[in-house]
């Protein structure tokens, strides 16, 4: 991130003499995170510059400040697949009607929120189009048609696209969205072996989105059959939890598609034997709900906290003149400073605007959440340092300039992992281990994420969202986690009372 050293300004023009400030006010949030979190979550995704409210319903533009986040992480995951030999693709938005419904029960998992289009112009389509809500259905007849023999195996492909999602009732920027950015990977094994092994290996690449770079801390784990990908065999994620809200969150799923779709569209190879068998197959998907999250997990009173990993700006530099100062002074240690950060491959920029206060410029670049502000006064000027404030926790440390590169790169590392071990503390104070329905209807009233033993059975799902259904919304399963207690020998399922088969995390989500 280049510095602003080309549009620097001269003392002249900054007005190290009475220049008249531009009194800016509202930059505030009028509501509070814990008073009101649906309306402060919408002020802070919009006064932070990520998105801006579009004329349509349920969709959103998405501004640089969200884009550069996204393109980060799709850095990091598409540099990770390629290592896995998997390939980058584009494949059409529209789907034909006959190959949309050639999976029943993946249609009907989707048909609510399948967008069609109907009309050209003023002509009514002789047949309707549908516009992709994933793409298994786009993709595989074309699987059927590349995969002839094992030699063509393991086919792996990957697509950075959008997809259009319409059914809902309560859209929420990154979070529920009509159109929306994603990865989708499709990948065809010859053995189920090789197709398990594949999910587990993506599923751990979700996680360290979250963790290592969104700060995030999540639960991988296996959803329950009523809550798995529809037309699939198995579904394995990521769950994240808003202790705000009470709300679990699913981050990103990694598929098992065993061989239904292969059924369904023929994709069949000759193996090593010269015997005709079927593929096995995986769909895995993360989407801009990441950002979302992440607003949500780590967003404050005063706005936006980025993680240092992802923030296109991780250091802002704000000169501070008082009258009779030496402004051109300062302004050059701004631009030196970032300069030498920006060479040490720091992003940092310098704000020189010259109609706002150091104040106003204070709270912008807090509600923009930039990781770490620096500031240059006349005193910083005469020490030869800088005044560094943390966006994580406000915190202020003077820096010797001649140590500026070290000290940041250590204070970015910290508020990168404070932002991790603060929000995993929230995160593990809302976890309420339950055996007993009550207990589990007292800690759903206290918006916990909920640990208990289950049974396993589809019915008993189904009795526990219709029991717990409410204003609030129904709770059920979020997943059961791989990470397994001990479960004592006649342990009983909170719900049914039947003998407990497995431990599963259960709450209201998103």
């Amino acid at each position: 991130m280049a510095g602003a050293e080309a549009n620097k300004p001269t003392a002249k023009q900054s007005g190290g003499k009475k220049k008249e400030v531009k009194k800016e006010t509202g930059l505030g949030l009028s509501n509070r995170k814990a008073d009101n979190f649906g309306e402060w979550y919408s002020e802070v995704v919009v006064n932070g510059e990520m998105i801006v409210y579009y004329d349509i319903s349920g969709c959103y533009i998405l501004r640089p400040w969200a884009m550069s986040i996204w393109e980060v992480m799709q850095a990091f995951f598409d540099a990770e697949l390629k290592k896995m030999k998997v390939k980058n693709c584009y494949f059409p938005l529209f789907v034909s009607p006959g190959v949309l419904q050639k999976e029943k029960d993946h249609v009907e998992g989707f048909a609510p929120e399948v967008a069609w289009v109907t009309k050209s112009g003023e002509t009514d389509l002789e047949i309707p189009i549908a516009i992709r809500p994933t793409s298994e259905t786009v993709m595989y007849p074309y699987y059927s048609k590349w995969i002839r023999g094992h030699r063509d195996l393991p086919l792996k492909l990957n697509q950075w696209c959008n997809v259009v999602r319409w059914e809902f009732s309560n859209p929420t920027p990154f979070i529920r969205s009509r159109e929306f950015l994603w990865q989708e990977g499709h990948t065809a094994f010859a053995t189920k072996d090789e197709a398990d092994a594949e999910v587990l290996e993506i599923l751990e690449l979700y996680r360290r989105i979250y963790e290592e770079y969104l700060a995030i801390p999540v639960i991988k784990g296996k959803k329950s059959e009523l809550e798995k990908f529809a037309g699939g065999l198995y579904t394995t994620s990521v769950e994240a939890f808003i202790p705000n809200t009470g709300r679990g969150i699913q981050g990103a799923t990694s598929h098992c598609l065993g061989q239904n779709f292969a059924k369904m569209f023929e994709i069949n190879f000759e193996n090593e034997k010269g015997e005709k068998a079927m593929v096995w197959q995986n769909s895995w998907a993360y989407s801009t709900r990441t950002i979302g999250v992440m607003v949500m997990v780590h967003g404050d009173d005063k706005g936006l906290v980025l993680p240092p990993k992802v923030a296109s700006v991780q250091v802002i530099v704000i000169p501070v003149p008082y009258k009779d100062a030496d402004t051109q002074g300062i302004l050059d240690a701004c631009s030196a400073a970032v300069n030498t950060l920006c060479e040490a491959g720091i992003h940092a920029e310098s704000d020189f605007r010259d109609n706002y206060s150091p104040g106003w410029k204070y709270s912008h670049w807090e509600m923009k959440g930039v990781p770490l502000r620096i500031e240059i006064g006349p005193k910083d000027l005469a020490k030869k340092q800088v005044r560094a404030v943390r966006r994580d926790n406000m915190g202020k440390i003077d820096i010797p300039m001649e140590d500026l590169v070290h000290e940041v790169q250590d204070l970015l590392h910290n508020i990168q992992q404070n932002l991790f071990d603060m929000a995993k503390q929230k995160r593990d104070a809302c976890i309420q281990v339950v055996h007993t329905w009550d207990e589990f209807v007292e800690a759903l009233s206290q918006r916990k994420m909920i640990l208990a033993p289950w049974c396993d059975e589809e019915p008993v799902e189904v009795d526990v969202k219709a029991r717990t259904k409410g204003e609030m919304g129904a709770a059920k399963t979020l997943c059961s986690p791989f990470d397994q207690p001990e479960l004592p020998e006649g342990t009983k399922c909170f719900a049914s009372g039947k003998p407990a088969k497995k431990w599963s995390y259960w709450g209201r989500s998103y």
